[in-house]
């Protein structure tokens, strides 16, 4: 351990800064990706974005550097593009875990080339056909949630079909915003339950189907926050749905995600392995 360093108790609670010139998307997400790996400590997550310039960086580095000067040690995650802004926050008395530089060196050792560190290109800014593709997503997963809409259908790149409460429209909308897809999302509701088919607008549509199920307790528990004490919120009534929808998936051969224990980045990405998969196998000759 370098000198200087602190033991921290799992009892303490740890600050956690995420420092960004631009969103801090990158920095939550990478350095979470660290944190998840250390379940018995508890932290105080601070996020603080769009550090333009010297001036911002300065007035970030005196509240890591007051964070220094308490009963526990901060964690500082930066993704900071820009070098003078990246610099100034290196000055801080605060441990700074570098993630752009730690990268970003590699990537420029091994391409030979010296990348543009500028913010903002990071979630495709930088690169307009991109981000307008991702907002064109995004606006056509909005209009498709929850089966509200029926128009251009055929324009979806995944449908998400489960009972309601099982985690469509967030999985959906991570899809879009993250990457790209235009995603719909209907509800099995009793009408379909009872006879045992998809809703008759997605019927054309089963190739890019997928089905959501959970468990009967985290179904009730999460309905119940909704509406409690209620027939919809009942075991019995979570128990039935499921049951059913399990029944309509194996009917139709639909690919199948537990959203009971997986987080929706986990879910995302299970859908977007198995779209890949597809993919490969109609190209493969027969």
């Amino acid at each position: 351990m370098a000198e200087g360093e602190r033991v921290h108790q799992t009892d303490e609670v740890v600050p956690v800064f995420f420092l960004s010139d631009s969103t801090g998307i990158s920095a939550e997400t990478m350095g979470n990706a660290l944190l998840i790996q250390f379940p018995h400590c508890r932290f105080d997550r601070t996020l603080i974005p769009f550090i333009h310039s010297v001036e911002d960086a300065r007035r970030v580095v005196e509240v890591l550097d007051a964070a220094m000067a308490g009963p526990v040690a901060p964690l500082v995650f930066c993704t900071a593009a820009t070098d003078e802004v990246r610099q100034e926050l290196l000055r801080s008395k605060a441990p700074v875990i570098d993630l752009f530089d730690l990268h970003m060196s590699r990537v420029e050792q091994v391409l030979g080339v010296r990348g543009e560190r500028q913010a903002a290109r990071l979630h495709g800014v930088g690169d307009i056909k991109r981000y307008n593709e991702r907002m064109a997503a995004v606006e056509f997963t909005i209009e498709h949630d929850d089966g509200q809409s029926l128009r251009a259908l055929e324009k979806s790149d995944v449908i998400l079909l489960a009972p309601s409460r099982c985690g469509k429209t967030p999985t959906s909308m991570y899809l879009a915003l993250q990457h790209g897809l235009h995603v719909a999302n209907y509800p099995l509701v009793d009408e379909d339950l009872e006879r045992d088919a998809v809703p008759d607008p997605v019927q054309p549509y089963l190739d890019r189907c997928f089905g959501l199920t959970t468990t009967v307790e985290r179904l009730t528990r999460v309905r119940n926050e909704r509406r409690p004490g209620s027939r919809y919120s009942s075991p019995e009534q979570c128990r039935w749905e499921l049951r059913r929808a399990a029944d309509i998936f194996a009917t139709h051969r639909l690919p199948v995600i537990d959203t009971s224990a997986k987080s929706v980045e986990e879910i995302s990405t299970h859908i977007l392995q198995t779209l890949s998969a597809t993919r490969r196998s109609r190209k493969e000759p027969t």
